[in-house]
């Protein structure tokens, strides 16, 4: 799978790879199994939901963990994930937080996981989140080591997992990279 810290790919040759692989957005409809999106049948595309997080992961990877932070100069993992959805799938959404985002979307089995899905955790009676990648990957702001990849399959965080969920309006959704139209888009508060 490819990894943003390993590969060195030109951004221009991702743009066109990305454009070609999202050029059509025929509609989608919720099928309510599982509450995944499913266009006549078909799984959705997820090519760009996982290059929009990986675009993400690079800009943010090493960021320090700060309570209550949404900015490279530090983030919580809620910010994270907020900043995420508003700079990488354009979500107008106001600041959430994680028992906010554990009541949007619906509920999906770990075996059903799809890059872009919200994995939470309960740590100390507290709530953790981040989002599913691929290969039982996460990636998420870490209250000890600031935003990172993790993965599920690591005994602590198998030992502390609570739920995942899927957010239906990420697919088809607007996503934007670091270089759309020549401007950077990283952690603008507006």
């Amino acid at each position: 799978m490819w990894n943003c810290k390993s590969s060195v790919i030109p951004l221009c040759l991702w743009a066109a790879l990305l454009s070609g692989c999202a050029s059509h957005s025929p509609s989608t409809a919720n099928n309510d199994k599982g509450g995944e999106w499913q266009q006549n049948g078909q799984q959705p595309d997820l090519i760009p939901i996982l290059a929009a997080l990986h675009d993400q992961m690079h800009s943010w990877e090493g960021t320090p963990y700060q309570w209550g932070g949404t900015q490279l100069s530090g983030v919580d993992c809620s910010g994270f994930v907020w900043r995420t959805l508003k700079d990488r799938f354009n979500m107008p959404v106001g600041r959430l937080t994680t028992a906010d985002l554990i009541h949007m979307g619906k509920r999906v089995e770990p075996a059903d996981l799809q890059p872009g899905d919200l994995v939470f955790f309960r740590i100390n009676h507290e709530m953790h989140v981040g989002f599913y990648d691929t290969d039982e990957q996460f990636l998420h702001a870490s209250s000890s080591r600031g935003v990172m990849r993790s993965s599920l399959t690591n005994p602590y965080w198998k030992s502390v997992f609570l739920e995942a969920r899927r957010l239906h309006k990420e697919y088809g959704a607007q996503i934007s990279f670091n270089h759309d139209a020549g401007q950077t888009r990283l952690a603008n508060d507006n």
